[in-house]
Order: structure tokens, then C-alpha cells, then sequence
């Protein structure tokens, strides 16, 4: 893209644009260098990691006393599971989830009362941004907030209250959707940009409906809601009866199945197995959002009552492509404001004793059981990030770069055998893909696939082969 090459016309890409336009003019700006990815990822998931906190803090103000000390406790775990943390290079989930998280905020104070008209106005451009960085995710937050803003306007419309902010909110988003369409018909076409982005990637990665709910039905995550329920129960007992002790009990009890994957890390040293037990808090904290969002609807007012409803779609959009187990590295901020909705009920019911604990325990768990999750490489054993000598790169292009085995030299033999024996004008046929390849030569693509992936090539292999006879590939 940086060369000029146009995504869904000049070749196959099932992928949403804007990650990947932000980094075609980070080249561009920056050159072909290794470092600017670094700080890229640095910055965008330091900034991921602040909203996060900002949008904690404005959950819990006004409603929960000690906001800020809460507010920080309950983002400490996005130390080791920030958006860039597991996967530290620029990628489209990281920068969808960096999307939601701005649109969130602003939608937070694009809804209040004093809000102005171009808050409210960039609010609503802000919740169509994720649907062209990543479009499962996308498209699950722009449906279900736009849905959700439109039912708190004719909600506060028959309370007779000002709906003005929300219906600037609801245009903006429909104008800045249709511009974005227009941009992608008079460049891509819409036509192309429909067919990759949606109809090929859905038949590529959209799983059955029973694999989806499987998360739900696993004997662990039914046991974890049960434990939860008991504790609850236990912390309205002890606020009806004034026994403090035992509101501190009960936060103990209902932060019970979060200390399991901390308490896992000790009885076996499997690291996928270690890491089946983090990932499985997901599914409780989703049951848990569920059931406490529906029961607090009376008590909600503004784009907080819809909120917790928008990233819990959002979060089960995420998992359509990689079910549970592949899809969670970018999103866990989304975790930890459920949790802050969570522990905002759980103090005006249970009372303070109660929540304080409660967070405690989970956030210490979840930077324990988070950190060795990130620190073992589980969720990119395929990478074999932990195998043989450290090595460097010499290349211009990759200077910085450092990596373990023999990958790089490898790579680097590759290059210097192409630039002595093909000209730099003839196409290259690299199997299975090497898309590293034309950015540290800059050389253009010129066959239609650059990497052999099930999710990324649609051509069969004849046809690859008919491609590659009629190019005059090497």
C-alpha cells in the first residue's frame, strides 16, 4: 500500500483498511525501518491503557467512593495484558480495540448533559471508526451502540427529558458511515470492498453457532458462576445483618474462581494448560455483566445503561473469528471495564467492603496468572519465540530487529540471493508467503496472493498455478 497498490482492486484482502493505511503512511512518513513499529505499539497501547483507565474512572465516580484508587487498581493487569502486550506488533485487533476504547470515552461524555455539540458530534464518528479497522468487532460495537443510543433517546424522549445530544450522536455516526463508504466506492469499489471484507471473510472464519456458545456450557464456567452467586448472596446477607467480617468474606468467596488461574500456576507447568485457565474467566465475566446490566436497567440513565450490553456484544463479535481460545490478546480493556461495572454494583449492593476485596483479589490474580501468560509466548507457540541463539538483523530496513534461531539469517540469505539474480522489475512467487519480503526490498507485488494462508488466498492451487505460468513468475 505504501507503493501506491490499491487493497479489494489491485489485490485480494480481507481485511478492513485502516491499520494498514496507518502504517503504508508510517512508512511513507518514516521510511523502511524497524523501529518505528516499536514505537508505535508503545504508544498506541500506553494510550489504550490510559482511556482504559479514564473510562474506569468515569464509571466510578460520583457512585463509588475512593473512585481513583479503585479506578487504578482495577487497570493495573493491562500492564502485562495491554492491547500490544501479548502481540507487540502493529496489528488490526490492538487498533480496533484502541478504536472502541476512544469511542467509548467520548460516547461517555458526548452523553452528558453539558456536553456540546461537537463532542457529541465526534462521539458519533468515533463508534463508526472500529467497523474499518476491524469489522467483526466493528461491526458488533457501531450495531449495538447505535442501537442502544437510539433506545435511550426514545426512552428519555417519553420522560420528556433533552434528547438532543443523542440524536447528534446517531447523524454523526450515519453521515461519517456513509462518507467512509463513498471514500471506499471511488477508490477500491464498494463492490470489492463488500465482497473481501464480508462475504469472503465470513466464509473463511465465521463459526458455527454451537461453537460459539461452547464457552458458555463448559462445566468450569457454570461451576465459577455457582461460586459467584454463593458469594453474593453471602454479601446481601451480611449488609442486612451489619456483619462487616463477613461482607469481607464474601468478596473472598465471589473472587474465588478468578484466584484459579493464579493458584494453577503452581500445580502445573503446561503452559497452554495455564493459559485455558486465564482464558477462562472470559466466559464468567460475560454471564456475570449479563445478568447484573439487565438487573440494574431501572437504575441506569444515559449511554451507561446500554454500555455494558454494547461491549459484551462487542466482545462475542471478537470471538467470531477465533472462538475463545485465539482472539482475546487485544481486547482485554473490554474485560476490565465489565469488571468495573461489576464492582460498581457489587458496592452499592454489597457494600464497600465487599468490592474493595473483590477487585483486589481479581486484579492481583489476573496480573499474576496475565503475567505468565504473556511471559510463556502461549497464545504465539507457533512462533517458537523461546528456540536457539538470539540473533540481529544487518539489513538496512530491519536494523534493531532481533529475534531467536535462524530465522533471521535465513531471511537475510533470501534477500541477497534475489537482489543478485532477480531483477527487481520481474514478479516473485514466494511460498508459503513472506510479506516481510517486500517491505524490507521495497519491491512491488505483482502476483495477486502474498501470503498462502486458508484466510487470505482464495485461489485454488491449480489456479496458482495457471497464475504463476502466466506471469512468468520466478
Amino acid at each position: 500500500m505504501s507503493l501506491g497498490d490499491v487493497p479489494y482492486r489491485d489485490f485480494p484482502f480481507p481485511y478492513p483498511p485502516l491499520t494498514f493505511l496507518v502504517q503504508a503512511a508510517v512508512i511513507k512518513l518514516g521510511g523502511r525501518v524497524f523501529w518505528h513499529t516499536i514505537v508505535y505499539c508503545a504508544i498506541v497501547g500506553g494510550a489504550a491503557t490510559v482511556v482504559t483507565w479514564r473510562i474506569v474512572l468515569n464509571l466510578l465516580r460520583e457512585r463509588v467512593a475512593q473512585a481513583r484508587a479503585i479506578a487504578l487498581i482495577l487497570t493495573l493487569p493491562l500492564i502485562v495484558l495491554g492491547i500490544y502486550c501479548v502481540f507487540p506488533h502493529p496489528f488490526y485487533d490492538p487498533d480496533c480495540a484502541f478504536a472502541i476504547l476512544l469511542a467509548v470515552l467520548l460516547l461517555q461524555g458526548g452523553s452528558r448533559k453539558e456536553s456540546s455539540i461537537v463532542s457529541d458530534v465526534v462521539a458519533g464518528i468515533a463508534i463508526v471508526v472500529p467497523l474499518f479497522v476491524k469489522q467483526n468487532m466493528g461491526l458488533a460495537f457501531l450495531l449495538t451502540t447505535l442501537a442502544g443510543v437510539a433506545a435511550v433517546a426514545i426512552i428519555e424522549k417519553v420522560r420528556g427529558e433533552a434528547i438532543r445530544r443523542y440524536v447528534l450522536i446517531v447523524i454523526s455516526a450515519a453521515a461519517a458511515l456513509g462518507v467512509g463508504l463513498l471514500l471506499i466506492h471511488f477508490t477500491a469499489g464498494l463492490k470489492n470492498y463488500w465482497h473481501w471484507t464480508i462475504q469472503f471473510a465470513a466464509e473463511r472464519r465465521t463459526p458455527a453457532q454451537a461453537e460459539m456458545i461452547e464457552i458458555y456450557k463448559s462445566k468450569a464456567a457454570l461451576l465459577s458462576v455457582l461460586v459467584f452467586a454463593i458469594g453474593f448472596a453471602l454479601s446481601w446477607f451480611a449488609r442486612r445483618r451489619l456483619l462487616s467480617w463477613l461482607s469481607v468474606v464474601a468478596g473472598i468467596i465471589m473472587a474465588l474462581p478468578f484466584t484459579w488461574p493464579a493458584i494453577y500456576l503452581s500445580l502445573d507447568r503446561d503452559s497452554s494448560e495455564r493459559a485455558d485457565r486465564l482464558l477462562n474467566v472470559w466466559p464468567l465475566i460475560l454471564i456475570i455483566s449479563t445478568v447484573l446490566a439487565i438487573s440494574a436497567i431501572r437504575k441506569r440513565r444515559g449511554v451507561d445503561l446500554v454500555l455494558p450490553f454494547g461491549l459484551i456484544a462487542t466482545i462475542n463479535g471478537t470471538f467470531m473469528s477465533q472462538q475463545l481460545w485465539g482472539s482475546t490478546y487485544a481486547i482485554w480493556p473490554l474485560l476490565i471495564i465489565l469488571l468495573a461495572y461489576i464492582v460498581r454494583s457489587l458496592y452499592q449492593f454489597a457494600g464497600p467492603r465487599t468490592s474493595v476485596a473483590f477487585a483486589a483479589i481479581v486484579c492481583t490474580c489476573l496480573i499474576v496468572a496475565g503475567g505468565a501468560y504473556v511471559y510463556s509466548h502461549e497464545r504465539l507457540d507457533y512462533a517458537n519465540l523461546d528456540e536457539g541463539a538470539l540473533t540481529k538483523s544487518n539489513l538496512a530496513a530491519l536494523r534493531g530487529m532481533r529475534t531467536r534461531g535462524d530465522w533471521l539469517p535465513n531471511f537475510e540469505e533470501l534477500v541477497r540471493y534475489t537482489d543478485a539474480n532477480i531483477p527487481r522489475g520481474e514478479s516473485i512467487l514466494i511460498i508459503p508467503g513472506e510479506d516481510l519480503f517486500y517491505y524490507t526490498t521495497s519491491r512491488q507485488l505483482q502476483f495477486p496472493v502474498l501470503l498462502f494462508d486458508h484466510t487470505v488466498n482464495h485461489y485454488s492451487p491449480a489456479e496458482i498455478l495457471k497464475l504463476a505460468h502466466d506471469g512468468n513468475t520466478n
